[in-house]
């Protein structure tokens, strides 16, 4: 069974391959991470686990059981109980409901582990499947996004308030 994992130092080479292996796919549908991103993906690591310990966000990654890395799901806290999500999910297993669990799961995690009340999450106006996934995971539409908020993309931005417990 996969598992819904907060980001450690040991899943560098996972989430390395992870990003490689799916880069075109990703970028069909949200900005390349550009050449730079894998030239320095020890520091990008670094960087996050890094923001993670300062708790300016939370990052979990969703490990199959022979370690390959299926999805990256964060929450980086922008004000007072409010996080937004960003999540990619392999190609492979898109289609299959894993980012609606995930989503779901971290929006349970949000509130437990971090204090988070509202999640918003941007997406393209041509990231389809993303709307879908949010939708089954209870967000709701909550207006126009800047296109500096998606990649320069024309998207918008969903939320969901949480409730604890």
């Amino acid at each position: 069974m996969a598992e819904l994992q907060p980001l450690r130092a040991d899943h560098a080479p996972a989430i390395l391959a992870f990003e490689s292996e799916n880069r075109s796919y990703f970028a069909a549908s949200i900005s390349d991470r550009g050449d730079d991103y894998f030239e320095h993906f020890a520091e990008q690591h670094d960087a996050r686990l890094a923001e993670q310990q300062a708790g300016e966000g939370a990052y979990y990654v969703r490990v199959a059981e022979d370690g390959s890395v299926l999805g990256r799901f964060n929450l980086i806290f922008v004000g007072e109980g409010v996080a937004e999500l960003g999540y990619r999910v392999a190609e492979h297993a898109s289609g299959r409901g894993v980012a609606t669990a995930s989503v779901r799961e971290l929006c349970a995690l949000a509130v437990s582990r971090h204090g988070v009340s509202t999640v918003r999450a941007a997406t393209a106006d041509a990231n389809a499947a993303s709307r879908r996934v949010l939708l089954k995971a209870g967000f709701r539409l909550a207006g126009r996004a800047e296109p500096a908020h998606i990649g320069g993309k024309q998207g918008s931005w969903h939320q969901r308030d949480l409730l604890p417990g």
